[in-house]
């Protein structure tokens, strides 16, 4: 009997785990890809920290001493723009895998901290987007704080608290940056260690009592082959592919044609024909409320766990297939405008 230690990879899953959880084509590693580019992320922003510019005067310049200066700055801008970007299609397609096959069953909890993960991925992403200071983003801080002021009461409170004042302008932009950099950064990977530790202690991805056990070399060798799959994916796109990046940021110019970060289309899309206050908040709130409440208010049964399009949970996966398909549907519409 070998004497050597398992490695950090297989503490992080129990010693046995179900049979159809080693396979490739059942989980597709997309929990450990999110993970995985979450991490990504960490890495190429800390570097990217030692030469940016929390400033209007310098943001901009920075992010193009990164791109054009820096040995290599392209490249790490790159990744850390495309691991942003991927991480969100698959936290995505992470929950439709959970809806589709039943895993939310007897792990109600970690979906709620799931749904949270998807809200803190989405919010992370845009005030990384604001923080390449262009014209672009200027408008969109510029609207996306705008609905803010919208809510009843305490709306403008809430909007001079978030940027700083009653302008876009230089205390907009630090505050964003201590939002990426640390606050949101250090909730979400409370969040995704507490995840991980409940996937870990209840044996495993949801499966069934009686399902069959085998041990998790299996799953590790196929999860390490995944992340090198998914770094070397990223590699590519990030040689092939510039980070987009704009003239400086002007809050006071005109722009004939502004778009929103694209996973924030759909509520562009939804401003054109609702309300500010409606179209940018309360139909947000709605959609994470309903997505949380899925597996409590619609779906209480544990019959069908792991079982792909169990009929108990039909009506679980309708609602999130219209919410999905009503998702992509407003944001293939705002792109092609």
């Amino acid at each position: 009997m070998s004497n050597r230690r398992p490695n950090f990879f297989y503490h992080l899953h129990p010693p046995t785990i179900p049979t159809r959880e080693a396979g490739p084509f059942y989980t597709f590693g997309l929990g450990g890809i999110s993970l995985l580019l979450f991490l990504v992320l960490g890495i190429t922003g800390l570097i990217e920290m030692f030469v940016y510019v929390p400033t209007p005067d310098g943001a901009h310049e920075s992010i193009r001493n990164i791109t054009y200066l820096a040995p290599y700055g392209w490249l790490l801008r790159n990744m850390h723009f495309w691991a942003g970007q991927l991480m969100v299609g698959t936290v995505i397609l992470h929950m439709a895998r959970v809806v589709f096959s039943g895993g939310y069953k007897s792990r109600r909890l970690n979906w709620l901290i799931g749904v949270a993960l998807l809200f803190f991925t989405l919010v992370l992403n845009f005030t990384g987007f604001v923080l390449r200071w262009d014209q672009d983003t200027a408008w969109a801080l510029m609207v996306g704080t705008n609905l803010i002021k919208s809510i009843p009461g305490i709306g403008t409170a809430l909007h001079d608290f978030l940027i700083g004042g009653e302008n876009v302008g230089a205390p907009a932009l630090l505050r964003f940056y201590t939002w990426h950099v640390l606050a949101l950064v250090l909730v979400a990977s409370v969040l995704i260690t507490w995840h991980i530790f409940r996937v870990r202690r209840d044996g495993g991805i949801s499966h069934a009592k009686s399902a069959p056990r085998v041990g998790r070399e299996q799953l590790v060798r196929l999860e390490i082959l995944a992340m090198l799959l998914t770094l070397a994916a990223l590699f590519g796109v990030s040689l092939l592919v510039d980070a987009p990046l704009g003239p400086p940021a002007d809050p006071t110019a005109l722009i004939t044609e502004p778009k929103a970060p694209w996973f924030f289309l759909w509520i562009q899309e939804l401003l054109r024909v609702a309300s500010p206050f409606l179209a940018g908040i309360l139909v947000p709130i709605a959609i994470l409320l309903v997505l949380g409440l899925l597996p409590y208010a619609l779906d209480r049964s544990d019959e069908g766990i792991a079982v792909w399009f169990n009929q108990q949970g039909r009506i679980v996966q309708l609602v999130f297939l219209i919410i999905l398909a009503g998702a992509i549907a407003l944001t293939l519409r705002g792109a092609i405008r």
